[in-house]
């Protein structure tokens, strides 16, 4: 049996969307933070911008990670409604979700343009977490693994390899975001597997420093399935981290999936 691997540290990030006030960010950390207190994996949370202040002020003694679900690629600038990196790290992020399916979808967001934001939050010392993922129909046409490796060779670009370390890389087939449909543990562990080529054609041995990611549709009854995947670092969730409760759980059964060598699959 196999463990999960050694270089890579096992990574479950919330992405609340436009959802929760500050109050309520407020009072939701309250009630989770004991709930994941001592856990061996690194628990994030992406949260609107109005909150992140007050998330990462309230996280200061936890070890939970706050961060953000966007930002642009100038350092500043006359661009009314956009936000930097340098903000989002003085307000307190530590990392900024980029490229997501959402993003691409509703805001027409390509792939050097996602490829700057990357090496802007880097440089401003936020860590990037990459999406990547297919459409439906992408999938259908059999597309899959051009549009994995175009997307994480196009968002990389000139990335230094001595960078390598603090990326990580989110799976998330664009037809299971926000639907009930998940993709299969066969199905990930393949994409998983593609992502993971791709980054070694790009890092080398640098590579399997870098997390990968599911997200799309994660609830508790799929967890389980996708977390002993040998090629799955950890989730990306999205739903399902709205609610302390379910949040929480999924940590829980992350953990002890992965850290019980009689459980993950070779």
């Amino acid at each position: 049996m196999a463990m999960k691997h050694p270089l890579r540290p096992l990574v479950i990030a919330g992405n609340w969307k436009m959802y929760k006030t500050i109050e309520e960010a407020a009072l939701y950390f309250k009630v989770f933070e004991p709930l994941v207190r001592g856990s061996r994996l690194y628990v994030y949370l992406a949260v609107p911008f109005t909150a992140i202040k007050t998330m990462a002020d309230l996280a200061k003694e936890s070890a939970i990670v706050i961060g953000a679900q966007n930002m642009n690629d100038a350092e500043e600038g006359a661009i009314t409604g956009e936000i930097s990196a340098r903000m989002l790290k003085e307000a307190g992020a530590r990392f900024v979700i980029l490229g997501h399916s959402e993003r691409r979808r509703l805001f027409h967001e390509r792939d050097d343009f996602i490829n700057r934001k990357v090496k802007r939050a880097l440089a401003d010392g936020l860590q990037p977490i990459l999406c990547a993922g297919e459409t439906q129909s992408e999938r259908e046409q059999g597309l899959t693994e051009e549009v994995l490796r175009r997307q994480i060779h196009e968002g990389l670009a000139g990335v230094d390899r001595m960078h390598a370390a603090r990326l990580i890389v989110a799976y998330e087939p664009a037809w299971a975001i926000g639907s009930l449909q998940a993709a299969t543990p066969e199905m990930t562990c393949e994409a998983h597997r593609i992502c993971r080529a791709e980054l070694n054609a790009l890092f080398s041995d640098e590579a399997e420093r870098i997390p990968i990611l599911y997200g799309g549709s994660v609830k508790l009854d799929n967890a389980q399935a996708l977390i002993a995947q040998p090629n799955v670092d950890g989730f990306l969730v999205g739903t399902a981290s709205l609610s302390v409760e379910s949040f929480a759980k999924i940590v829980h059964l992350a953990e002890n999936r992965s850290f019980n060598p009689s459980s993950v699959s070779t």
